[in-house]
């Protein structure tokens, strides 16, 4: 009896996947029960057609193929799945007496070849050999990541907020304690946490990182903290949650201030004890993970509002990080600017040497209420306009070059809206008060909710 489904085919090694395509019956049963004897997870289609169906469910590693088959042979089936799989290896069976189809799909991208009748001991050695060239490669493509990830991890700027973010780190990176990273959006809070993880002796184990304001009430406990079979509606299994996931390492909660009440009791109830329990679950679970938090919002303001427990706030605050803005800090814009350059010159196979000094000024009179996040987007689109080697004026956006209203700071009189000027004066008592929205409105008269309104605008 067939299937092209059979759930003891998810036993064995799962790093280990192997799809059995033939078209004769016996032949791919006993195939397939050969290499689940070996411990190979494995699934079987009667033709090209349903082999297709199944991978796009089933993430395999190899494509086990006959060559004749009707419908759709071999070498169309290989090309098919490369289509949406590039990395799938990919192994053809043929008769003897067909070789040259085998060199044929070779050539049209087949790893390896064997001939029918199968020889179970040649199966295994192909398959092993298949294997380790996946393995070396998956080696490789980790050590890349890994390489492009140390290239992103880096504080770029030398100026006096970013010494002090960098002696900040240094401090407290090997600490247990929990830290909580403020500033506005765009500032990199993000690759902060990531650098206090690859700092702490918690580098070698996993950075989670979970965008709390993206996801529902419900959704988000399940994400922190997993849930069993059975807990809710669509849950068919049990699932480890984000803080399972990160045992040993770091878990790093961004935008903390959108979390309901009742996920902050759960939080809470970790950050005090160190444990938890899945949803639908009654089993105490205990991990080790450091939880590193971010928010652009006041969470002191938060507290005195009733949104956010007092007692979370302190057990999350127990080392701040100040992520600094870009405009407090504008002697680093020239180096992000060209740091940008290099990279978004790079990923699109232009060379580009230089910003012209024109349009560097304006570059760094900018205010950038949208930080490096802002800048990043600009000097992407700037390099995707260039048609030469130099960045200038007219390949950046239309309110750096005409519409620019601060110049080292100071507001331009004349030469300003009042729009432009009302916005200076938001931007800075909120940055002179350190980003409370309560003083900023004391200070400038007007009422706390136009100062968010505004704030939330600039941000756009």
């Amino acid at each position: 009896m067939e299937s092209t489904h059979d759930e003891s085919a998810e036993d064995g090694r799962g790093e280990r996947r192997v799809l059995v395509v033939d078209d004769e019956p016996n032949a791919r049963n006993a195939l397939t029960a050969l290499l689940r004897e070996e411990g190979y997870a494995v699934r079987a289609a009667p033709d090209g057609y349903k082999a297709l169906g199944l991978l796009k469910e089933w993430p395999c590693d190899v494509l086990l193929t006959d060559l004749r088959m009707p419908l759709l042979d071999g070498i169309s089936l290989m090309q098919k799945a490369k289509v949406e799989r590039p990395e799938l290896v990919c192994i053809v069976m043929t008769a003897f007496s067909s070789v040259d189809s085998a060199v044929e799909a070779m050539k049209a991208g087949a790893e390896d070849y064997l001939t029918k009748p199968l020889n179970f001991d040649a199966v295994q050695l192909v398959l092993e050999r298949a294997f380790g060239r996946l393995g070396m490669r998956r080696e490789l493509e980790t050590l890349r990541a890994q390489r492009k990830q140390r290239d992103k991890t880096r504080l770029i700027g030398n100026s006096a907020p970013m010494q002090q973010v960098v002696k900040m780190i240094d401090q407290v990176a090997s600490a247990r304690a929990s830290v909580l990273i403020t500033g506005e959006s765009g500032t990199g809070k993000e690759l902060i946490a990531r650098l206090l993880h690859e700092k702490s002796n918690r580098a070698a184990h996993p950075f989670i990182r979970l965008h709390c304001a993206a996801l529902a009430e419900s959704l988000l406990e399940s994400e922190l903290f997993g849930h069993e079979k059975g807990a809710f509606t669509g849950a068919m299994g049990r699932r480890k949650g984000r803080f399972e996931e990160a045992d040993g390492g770091t878990l790093f909660l961004d935008e903390i201030g959108e979390i309901s009440p009742n996920i902050q009791v759960k939080l809470l109830r970790f950050l005090q004890e160190r444990e938890f329990e899945r949803v639908g679950g009654n089993q105490t679970i205990s991990v080790d993970v450091r939880v590193v938090a971010a928010t652009n919002r006041d969470l002191q303001e938060e507290v005195r509002a009733g949104r956010f427990r007092e007692d979370l706030y302190y057990r999350l605050n127990v080392i701040n990080v100040l992520s600094p803005p870009l405009r407090t800090r504008r002697s680093d814009i020239p180096v992000l600017a060209q740091h940008f350059v290099a990279r978004f010159a790079a990923e699109n196979a232009k060379v580009i040497h230089e910003i012209t000094p024109e349009a560097l000024e304006r570059i760094q009179g900018w205010d950038w209420p949208g930080n490096v996040r802002e800048l990043e987007n600009v000097i992407e689109r700037a390099v995707v306009l260039c048609d030469g080697q130099r960045i200038e004026l007219r390949h950046l956006p239309d309110e750096l070059r005409g519409g620019q209203a601060f110049v080292g700071g100071d507001i331009r009189i004349p030469g300003s809206t009042l729009e432009d000027i009302e916005r200076f004066a938001i931007l800075k008592t909120y940055e002179s008060t350190g980003g409370s929205t309560q003083d900023t409105a004391r200070i400038l008269n007007i009422s706390p909710r136009k100062i968010q309104y505004k704030l939330k605008e600039y941000k756009q």
